[in-house]
């Protein structure tokens, strides 16, 4: 109690930039649970899966929804809450806001406007993933997702063939076999990490060719959010 009463307290007009659990409930940090607490609103990429983990941490706070068409308005309504001093949590589903949602033009509006941005770190896939790879992290390139349509997807994959480092993809489980057969036909000879179900009950990570990967697709059903990691080209496998 000695060392939270030591704690300084949230600044105002500041956006806060909260990571939140990407699986396990334990992925929370203290930190982001104090902020969550002192705030004055959450805005939220789903506020019923947000007011969900405010519940389990017995935290009550009022709710502002932000999503990839509305986030220019939100945004407006946030740069005017921070006008008015507020503390404004900024959170998204899972792990760190920012990272392949819409809370990135949230913050460039708040920086845009001069507001202060600061970041709680914590969870987040894309660093939970590669580090537990085996592939080499001194070097790597970061995609997110990759378009919907088949053709921009092929000329993003190849595009990236010259890069030296490991590359690292988000996959939903409904297109990670299309994926597969993408990467099969662009990185046939890389290695290939696939990791799902990150810090939950089951999670796994399978590693080969994406010919053998999708050898195992045919055998048993992938589910959950993959990370996707392509080793160099000059990694032996």
């Amino acid at each position: 109690m000695e060392a939270e009463r030591a704690l300084p307290p949230l600044t105002p007009g500041t956006l806060y930039l909260v990571a939140t659990p990407i699986g396990n409930l334990e992925d929370i940090s203290l930190r982001a649970l104090r902020v969550l607490r002192e705030c004055d609103v959450v805005a939220a990429e789903d506020t019923r899966r947000t007011g969900q983990l405010l519940k389990h941490f017995a935290t009550s706070k009022p709710l502002l929804s932000y999503f990839q068409f509305n986030e220019a308005r939100r945004s407006e309504e946030i740069i005017e809450r921070l006008r008015r001093g507020e503390k404004v949590a900024l959170v998204t589903d899972a792990g760190s806001p920012g990272i392949s949602d819409p809370g990135q033009r949230v913050v460039r509006a708040a920086i845009a406007a001069g507001f202060r941005v600061e970041s709680v770190p914590g969870a987040c896939a894309l660093v939970a993933g590669l580090t537990a790879s085996g592939l080499p992290t001194d070097e790597f390139h970061f995609i997110g997702f990759l378009p919907h349509k088949s053709g921009q997807r092929r000329n993003q994959l190849e595009a990236l063939k010259a890069y030296a480092g490991t590359l690292v993809l988000y996959e939903s489980p409904y297109r990670i076999e299309k994926l597969l057969g993408e990467l099969n036909a662009v990185f046939p000879e890389r290695g290939v990490v696939l990791a799902r179900e990150l810090t939950k009950k089951f999670e796994e990570y399978l590693r080969g060719t994406p010919t053998e990967l999708l050898e195992m697709t045919k055998k048993r059903s992938l589910k959950g959010e993959f990370v996707v990691m392509v080793g160099p080209v000059s990694l032996p496998r």
